[in-house]
């Protein structure tokens, strides 16, 4: 049986780090040199080294990306169903120890954010949920797939791990692409952050990529929670989980996202600092190895951040989230999972992009594609 663990069990996190650290200038020169990037090249992209190198790895990773992607930018809306949650996760509002006010949507207020959230122009929709498996698990995300899969063009999900079997009764039902983040690769600072509720399980969320390629889902999105661990050596696992998943299932598209530690209820403190150069370099880096990955920007970054980024490798971006049950039309006290820091409206953040000489692109086209082929 096919799993990363295997291949994860094999890397040592200080090795990685000591590695990352000692890169020299002539190495990145190097590197930039070749035309095919490498792992090893990657680790080499993302090391304190490649920081005077940053406008040569954007101007490549602009030209790689407008070669791939053209000049679009797809956006999508995340629509939270609930805030109950079984975990304690000490970086997160929805933390089961936070004394919150839980809302779980209802069929008809679901319906009711649909209304609101397709005024706006969204085709793309990522439903989102804490981990309370009773309250939201399988059936509830099966109905609410059903209750609006003729608005969308494709759904997706980011939501507790479910087992191979609960995919592909959603995919089934119509789930288009699944969300999980590791958080961090660290296993060690990993127990620290979720001492209780099945989250605490790093196993079982490390093999969860695994049985959505074996579910045979569409998408699969990756990524760390910057701040939590040191973000270069959190993000080589990432780029070695992305590279093992593209050559197992092969037929999978995938996409990272790049979230770093927000304000939220308990406020834990980043143990590491990742700054906006920080955060640059890493996007292109990934851009420069891997040129059909989507990149993906949500609001928890800075306006400014947001404007910039747009010709830097990213292709796909949120906008007007809200990241509380109801919070687009039905509720406005349940409290948010994370502040965000870019508020504008999508029409804004639409000119935005325009104004950039980009295409918004509401719809997936590759997805309408491939079911036309099918």
């Amino acid at each position: 049986m096919s799993s990363f663990k295997k291949i994860f069990d094999t890397y040592n996190w200080d090795t990685l780090e000591k590695e990352i650290y000692n890169f020299s200038g002539d190495d990145v020169a190097l590197v930039l040199k070749k035309e095919k990037i490498t792992l090893e090249d990657f680790k080499v992209l993302i090391s304190p080294a490649a920081k005077p190198f940053l406008e040569q790895m954007a101007q490549r990773s602009n030209a790689i990306t407008k070669k791939r992607f053209g000049n679009t930018i797809q956006m999508y809306i995340p629509m939270y169903l609930s805030n109950e949650c079984q975990n304690i996760c000490t970086y997160c509002g929805f933390s089961m120890t936070n004394k919150i006010k839980r809302r779980t949507l209802t069929d008809k207020e679901i319906l009711t954010e649909v209304a609101h959230i397709k005024t706006l122009g969204y085709d793309h929709i990522l439903l989102v949920t804490g981990e309370a498996n009773k309250t939201v698990g399988v059936p509830y995300i099966k109905n609410a797939i059903a209750l609006i899969k003729s608005h969308f063009s494709n759904i997706s999900i980011e939501v507790q791990p479910l087992d191979q079997d609960e995919y592909e009764t959603l995919i089934d039902a119509g789930l288009y692409a699944v969300l999980v983040y590791q958080e961090t690769y660290h296993k060690a600072t990993y127990k620290i952050h979720h001492p209780k509720g099945r989250k605490s399980n790093f196993d079982y969320r490390l093999d969860t990529p695994d049985r959505l390629g074996k579910a045979g889902i569409h998408k699969i999105g990756l990524g760390a929670l910057f701040g939590l661990e040191d973000w270069r050596v959190d993000s080589f696992y990432t780029a070695l989980h992305l590279k093992y998943l593209q050559k197992t299932y092969w037929k999978t598209k995938y996409s990272i996202s790049f979230p770093r530690l927000r304000p939220h209820q308990g406020d834990v403190q980043p143990k590491v600092e990742m700054t906006d150069a920080d955060l640059v370099q890493l996007i292109c880096a990934y851009r420069l190895l891997d040129e059909d990955v989507e990149l993906s920007m949500s609001t928890r970054e800075s306006e400014t951040f947001r404007n910039n980024i747009i010709n830097l490798g990213i292709t796909s971006i949120s906008a007007e989230s809200k990241t509380n049950p109801g919070g687009y039309s039905v509720e406005k006290e349940s409290l948010e999972q994370f502040e965000i820091s870019d508020e504008r409206s999508t029409s804004e953040i639409r000119d935005m992009i325009q104004s950039q000489g980009y295409e918004v692109v509401w719809k997936d086209w590759d997805k309408s594609y491939f079911e036309t082929a099918l």
